[in-house]
């Protein structure tokens, strides 16, 4: 009995269907005649799903979880009255949303009562909700940053806060009730440029090269871990602190003891030139954060760009990684999530979040937006809308076909893909995510020398039109478990279509 269970959990692993995601070249040996094109999120026409009660309550990061089963949504979105906040939102379809009275807390300029925590120098409401049956008491999770107030300043101190501030959490059963953990989790790096710390020689400003205060966290399914990736500071072409703001990352298997942050994603010389009307050394563009996501074997950093000396504007690019430490920027051209046209709430930043919603055929990217740009050492500056004194803020929606970040398409007409030899053992279908209306796609199968099998060439092909994130590759007279038990090289012609993914069920 033990034996025969064993050959079936071995059997249904060699039959998981498998996604291979053409973001990029991982999956592919080569690829003549065709070019990669990104592809963005449309935003809804609802926007804001949710703004301030009042135009002095600005929202900003976010999270937001829905439970297929129940058909519940909640979010969890920094705002500000007296001082930064989380509050709580509930909707049924994830596009009408409520401020529920939850009765936890009372805070000036909130009489909706849906504030469920609050902290000295707060920021973030980042939240990763665990599956059911594990430890339902700590089932939500929640990472922010914190700055707390030191009682006794030292004399002539007139910066309250503590050096350097950190990584907090706090669990919940419900979303709604939350327990703060004692003490950062990580400590972290915030203050002014000074020479880094001797060895030896206590940091003024906290921990060097370690978290700050843009906090998102996730769960990595592949590595069966939380990850979080922060804002952090690099020091600059003089050697001192506080130069560029940077991305790192830090691991965690239990929401508490977190790995020494290590740096993954740092601004190089791409990232802006010195302008001849703001001369001197300048920082140019920096990365403000970088919520990150696995699917399919892709990790997806959604990093916030920001420019603060010259338009202040603040739109996401896409950058990719196999492994999560070692990552591409393949899309600098075109933003993944531009900001938005002059007359929206979106118009100047935008703050994405770590996980992306899958709702039927599509994937909901949940942000917050703000009206106005971010500058710095400019006498000028764009704040708010001509009839308001301060900016207009708001979480706006924004959905992506399924697996749709970028295609592979011909540069003229027609083009391939020859991806690298696999075993197709076990496997009894193969689709393929393509647009393909006025076009065609057809798949061929070879062997791992490049010779053409008989009864899978391109000839044989039952072609794919239409637009379908399931098109059903099939041959006139042949199918897979005719093929021969060895390595196979699947090729993918394209006359005038578009390729996204290939899963092999």
């Amino acid at each position: 009995m033990k034996l025969f269970v064993l050959v079936l959990s071995l059997v249904s692993t060699l039959h998981a269907a498998e996604t291979l995601l053409f973001v990029d070249d991982h999956d592919i040996l080569y690829r003549p005649g065709t070019q990669r094109v990104l592809h963005q999120p449309v935003r809804h026409n609802k926007n804001p799903l949710l703004s301030g009660p009042t135009l002095k309550h600005q929202l900003a990061y976010c999270s937001v979880h829905h439970d297929p089963q129940s058909g519940r949504w909640q979010m969890w979105y920094q705002t500000s009255g007296a001082g930064s906040v989380i509050g709580y939102a509930e909707s049924k379809d994830g596009i009408a949303w409520t401020r529920p009275n939850v009765g936890v807390m009372s805070f000036e300029g909130f009489p909706e009562g849906n504030i469920v925590m609050t902290s000295e120098g707060h920021y973030n409401a980042a939240v990763v909700v665990d599956p059911p049956g594990g430890d339902a008491a700590r089932r939500y999770k929640l990472a922010y940053w914190s700055i707390p107030w030191q009682k006794n300043p030292a004399p002539g101190v007139k910066d309250k806060r503590a050096p350097g501030g950190g990584m907090f959490v706090a669990f919940s059963a419900d979303g709604i009730h939350w327990e703060k953990q004692p003490g950062p989790v990580l400590l972290g790096t915030y203050g002014a440029i000074t020479d880094p710390p001797l060895v030896g020689e206590p940091p003024k400003f906290g921990v060097p090269n370690s978290v700050s205060d843009v906090v998102d966290v996730s769960y990595d399914a592949l590595r069966k871990r939380y990850l979080a990736v922060t804002k952090a500071w690099i020091d600059g072409p003089d050697g001192r602190t506080f130069w560029k703001r940077a991305i790192v990352s830090s691991e965690s298997t239990d929401f508490l003891s977190w790995s020494t942050p290590k740096l993954i994603l740092a601004p190089d010389e791409h990232d802006g030139v010195r302008p001849a009307a703001y001369p001197g050394t300048r920082q140019g563009v920096q990365l403000h954060g970088a919520p990150a996501f696995e699917r399919h074997g892709v990790y997806f950093a959604l990093l916030q760009l920001a420019d603060f000396e010259t338009h202040g504007l603040q739109p996401i690019e896409l950058a990719l990684s196999r492994d999560g430490d070692t990552w591409q920027r393949p899309f600098r051209k075109t933003m993944f999530f531009p900001v938005n046209e002059p007359g929206h709430f979106d118009t100047g930043r935008i703050w994405s979040n770590a996980t992306p919603v899958v709702v039927g055929d599509e994937l909901r990217f949940y942000f917050g937006g703000a009206e106005n740009p971010w500058h710095f050492g400019r006498k000028e500056n764009v704040w708010g809308s001509k009839k308001n004194k301060l900016p207009l803020t708001g979480i706006g929606l924004a959905t992506l076909k399924l697996d749709r970040f970028a295609g592979v398409k011909p540069l003229e007409r027609i083009g391939q893909l020859t991806l690298h030899p696999r075993s197709l053992a076990g496997v009894k279908r193969i689709t393929l995510n393509a647009a393909a209306v006025k076009a065609a796609v057809r798949v061929e199968l070879l062997d791992a020398s490049g010779r053409r099998i008989p009864g899978f060439t391109k000839a044989d092909a039952v072609p794919l039109t239409g637009d379908s994130l399931r098109h059903e590759v099939k041959w006139q007279s042949a199918d897979l478990t005719k093929l021969p038990a060895r390595d196979v090289t699947i090729r993918v012609h394209l006359d005038r279509a578009e390729v996204f993914a290939l899963t092999l069920e």
